[in-house]
């Protein structure tokens, strides 16, 4: 039986210590296979977040491992932590974080500039995520002179042109209007599809999670349900999204 590409085992992470130590995350265990497109819910507090920032190595844990692959990255060097971010991880956040000085197309191709790679073909990559992604007509504009759902296409433009194995994204739709929450998740659908992308989404909203194939529910730290979209619609996936929202005290969003 193939490993799974990423397996969370027994993670811990506290906050403070001694009697003011707080738990954000109680001994998590989960695994995530290649080309899946997971996502994270729970309520603020449930610490979603603070699971994602362990996985993108942002964060250290404070107990239990996490494996990519046979990589225990919980055991690297900064060093080594820093070149294996840069060789296996792709980033969307809430926050596009462009460059305001540069273009749409320069912002994407500053992120191939950490690669030691042709010209050509950093150029190649570049317009193959233009295209792709639906901005080649905004290539030559600066981020403040397009919508905030360019900017957001333009932010998972640079986060895939490194051909990342694993995409992870925090509350990604949280500053976008309805029509361009719509469009990105698409975006994420199409890459999971065709480019057999990993995401890794935390969302507090069950429209946005509901584009997944695959849902993880934190409570007080705890994974304590899971969902599967399988053969499922979107919409009934959604509503099985709300039911256990209602139920656990989630936050809810309006289904668009």
């Amino acid at each position: 039986m193939e490993r799974s590409y990423i397996q969370v085992c027994d993670v811990e992470k506290y906050y403070g210590s001694g009697t003011a130590a707080a738990k954000a995350v109680d001994r998590v265990s989960f695994r995530v296979d290649r080309g899946e497109f997971v996502g994270v819910m729970g309520a603020s507090g449930s610490g979603k977040t603070t699971l994602l920032n362990m996985l993108s190595t942002i964060d250290s844990v404070t107990a239990g491992h996490i494996y990519y692959e046979n990589v225990d990255i919980t055991e690297l060097s900064e060093n080594k932590l820093s070149e294996f971010r840069k060789e296996n991880l792709g980033f969307v956040f809430q926050e596009y974080n462009l460059l305001d000085t540069l273009t749409i197309e320069e912002n994407i191709l500053l992120a191939l500039s950490l690669h030691q790679r042709e010209k050509r073909e950093v150029l190649s990559r570049c317009r193959e995520m233009l295209d792709l992604l639906g901005i080649a007509d905004i290539r030559d504009k600066f981020p403040y002179q397009v919508s905030g759902g360019q900017k957001q296409r333009c932010a998972c433009a640079r986060a895939l042109v490194n051909r990342p194995k694993l995409l992870l994204a925090d509350e990604p739709t949280g500053a976008l209007d309805s029509r361009s929450a719509q469009t990105l998740l698409e975006t994420f659908t199409d890459m999971n599809g065709r480019l057999k992308a990993t995401i890794f989404m935390v969302t507090h909203d069950a429209f946005s999670a509901s584009y997944c194939g695959r849902i993880l529910f934190l409570k007080d730290g705890q994974i304590f349900h899971e969902l599967r979209r399988g053969r499922k619609s979107r919409r009934e996936f959604l509503n099985e999204i709300l039911d256990v929202l209602s139920l656990t005290g989630g936050e809810l969003s309006d289904a668009q």
